[in-house]
């Protein structure tokens, strides 16, 4: 079995969106990660429909997999990165973010995508713990309802310095959202020192509903390519064959966009060959 990789096209932001997914394919990823922004298609520019229908499209030719991520920085507010959230305290805030991640959920049912990626937010000193923890569960619960019903995966994702930032809050949310996955971005676990990634991939594999790899060094939330940060990628590709892990494995280079034409086809080619070390 061989891994199936993806690349983010949040490392990506000088591309235009028919490029990024051009060089993408052919650089050999199975797929791509999606972060919905301005440049990388707008859910909020008109014709949404058959623009999807188009992206459906375009994937199948390119014979990409896809999964929605939904981190983009100013695309709900120009004058304030990641805002609104889940757990703001203006109610029309929350209502917004709501409604483009329900917008992202109809975008993966066209699109037949394997997940919606999603986190809760940085909870603001106007908000208490317990009025975030109650916005959140009300988001959730709407969110839940409408990816159900448009039969998506809706994968959660600890964010370091969010709400919730550790897969011990994610189980939380687990036990009260049954059908909520886990989107486990593996650089998160050495961020917030909670475990090694992979033994993270090993005891959360019944959840997983989209994984994430990169470098990163521990106590750092910091996106480096692999080789830079003290990440053991050879044993979380092990564990995930361990698991026989069959979606996506999204690489995230945020940081990497203006060098992206020589950092996406080097990502996979150093993950194919870590990987192959694997067979030895």
């Amino acid at each position: 079995m061989k891994l199936r990789y993806a690349y983010n096209t949040n490392g990506m932001a000088n591309h235009r969106f028919a490029d990024a997914l051009n060089l993408i394919a052919d650089s050999g990823y199975d797929g791509v990660a999606l972060t919905l922004d301005h440049h990388h298609f707008d859910p909020f520019e008109p014709e949404f429909e058959k623009r999807a229908e188009q992206l459906a499209t375009k994937l199948d030719k390119l014979r990409l997999g896809l999964v929605i991520e939904t981190g983009a920085r100013f695309l709900l507010n120009p004058t304030k990165k990641h805002s609104p959230t889940l757990i703001s305290s203006f109610p029309e805030g929350r209502k917004k973010r709501v409604e483009f991640l329900k917008l992202a959920i109809d975008l993966a049912a066209i699109c037949r995508a394997e997940a919606v990626s999603f986190w809760s937010g940085v909870r603001r000193s106007e908000v208490s713990t317990k009025q975030a923890n109650q916005y959140l569960r009300e988001g959730l619960a709407q969110i839940l309802e409408y990816s159900e019903k448009r039969s998506v995966c809706a994968a959660f994702e600890p964010e370091p310095g969010m709400l919730v930032e550790t897969i011990a809050d994610y189980k939380k949310l687990k036990a009260e959202f049954p059908s909520l996955k886990l989107a486990l971005d593996t650089g998160h676990c050495l961020a917030s020192e909670e475990c090694e990634p992979e033994t993270a991939v090993k005891e959360m594999r019944a959840e997983l509903g989209t994984v994430t790899v990169e470098d990163m060094k521990r106590g750092v939330h910091e996106h480096l390519f692999f080789g830079q940060g003290e990440m053991n990628i050879r044993a979380i590709l092990a564990a995930l064959h361990e698991i026989n892990f069959q979606k996506l494995v999204c690489v995230e280079l945020s940081r990497h966009s203006h060098c992206s034409d020589k950092i996406v086809p080097a990502a996979i080619e150093y993950l194919r060959q870590t990987e192959n070390h694997l067979q030895r």
